[in-house]
């Protein structure tokens, strides 16, 4: 029977429903480490990057799995490989840029070569001069590739998994999330730009903050002020059968941000959030184009563990987290829309990217969210967060937006990949 780490005994989960999540969980380096092993190099399928930024053979990325560094890339023959970027002889970095095209990576610490598949195919002086130095004869270059992922691709979208037993992509999906992600990609995406924010906190408050539709229309200004949505509006999430993933989604139409109904300022009314009759002097950059045949005009979809799929009305992008440490992740944002765009859409899409990101009009509050947090809880690691909006007990799809039962849902199976068991009386 495999011994449990020693981290995992420092911190109870009370309620096998998820609904107390000890402090400790995200402040200890040593969960963390675990973390990198049993989540993200665990049986799972992450998010790498989109087929249309590498396009042509020799085309590649660098990104990361967790904290560890990946290159994704186009091989000769059309197919698409990835690979840890790291350097079988010392463990060096091999490819140092973001993007580019290449023949294949060098390592410039000592010039070993790989081809676009990871296989060692170059080793400088590997015979040594005149029969002095160099490897020994039995050097086997076919045992020291670069370490591969498997990939799946769905509708251009790249996943790679460290682990063999990892299901099928589809499956690990599941119908709703294959549906979202058919939806968004259902033709040729377009690059229009990246962002890179780098926040001081936990990368699972950042998960929890994102399976929390509670938070959308109580912290964020602007959305509440202007009426992108609010809690009274029309709205819920959707998860998978196991609940890692969730779906949180509005309607358009539901509250126009013309109107200022009564449940709203009622629902607002000791916050001091809201002033339900400030008006934009120039509304565009809110209107919504509809371009899917459902009246759903946004929805944020997160994927366990390490990504999610934003559409904030006509404004579409991928984020992907990336961690440095149990105190420090990066989101890296990839926006895209569709080949067929005119320009008229192509600078709507621009221009409504600033409800989003680091200076967001509606999302710059989530890093803060997520620092204040992350500092407050820096001592008292067994004292729990409350997770109650929603209500207690089963985990199931929701048709409003005052809840935060899918977080319950992806802590329950954060404990399974961990080896934690949860459950006993609620304090």
């Amino acid at each position: 029977m495999t011994a449990i780490p020693e981290a995992l005994r420092r911190y109870h989960f009370p309620a096998a429903d998820g609904s107390r999540i000890p402090y400790g969980m995200y402040r200890d380096a040593e969960i963390y480490a675990l973390e990198q092993e049993r989540i993200f190099r665990g049986p799972v399928w992450n998010y790498l990057a989109l087929e249309c930024e590498i396009p042509a053979p020799g085309d590649f990325r660098t990104v990361a799995v967790g904290d560890t560094p990946v290159i994704v890339n186009r091989a000769r023959d059309g197919s698409i490989h990835a690979m840890v970027n790291r350097c079988a002889h010392r463990g060096a970095i091999v490819q140092r840029q973001i993007y580019g095209n290449a023949r294949g990576h060098i390592c410039c610490y000592h010039q070993w070569s790989y081809d676009l598949t990871g296989r060692l195919v170059s080793v400088p002086f590997r015979r040594g001069v005149k029969g002095v130095g160099g490897l020994p004869a039995d050097f086997d270059m076919g045992c020291h590739g670069l370490q591969t992922l498997r990939v799946s691709v769905l509708n251009g979208v790249i996943f790679g998994s460290f682990s063999e037993d990892t299901e099928p992509l589809e499956t690990f999906l599941d119908a709703p999330f294959v549906a979202q992600l058919k939806r968004l990609f259902h033709k040729q995406p377009v690059v229009l730009g990246y962002q890179r924010q780098r926040i001081f906190g936990n990368w699972k408050l950042y998960t929890d903050n994102l399976r929390d539709p509670n938070h959308g229309g109580l912290l964020h200004m602007f959305q509440i002020t202007f009426g992108i949505a609010r809690l009274s509006g029309r709205g819920g999430a959707t998860m998978d059968r196991e609940h890692k993933h969730n779906m949180s989604w509005a309607a358009q139409g539901s509250r126009p941000a013309d109107e200022a109904p009564a449940e709203s300022k009622e629902g607002y009314g000791d916050t001091g959030r809201g002033d339900m009759d400030i008006r934009l002097r120039d509304p565009s950059m809110l209107r919504y184009h509809k371009e899917y045949p459902d009246d759903l005009s946004l929805t944020i979809a997160s994927i366990f563990p390490n990504s999610a799929f934003q559409q904030i009305g006509n404004t579409l992008a991928v984020r992907q987290f990336r961690t440095t440490s149990a105190d420090e992740f990066e989101i890296v944002s990839t926006y895209f829309g569709y080949a067929d765009d005119d320009e008229v859409m192509r600078r709507h899409r621009l221009r409504k990217a600033n409800l989003a990101g680091p200076a967001g009009l509606v999302s710059m509050e989530d890093g803060e969210a997520v620092e204040l947090v992350h500092r407050a809880i820096v001592r008292d690691a067994q004292e729990h967060s409350v997770v109650e909006f929603g209500g207690r007990g089963a985990i199931t799809d929701q048709e409003n937006l005052v809840t935060d039962v899918p977080m319950r849902g992806f802590w329950i199976h954060y404990c399974k990949l961990m080896g934690i068991e949860a459950g006993g009386p609620l304090p």
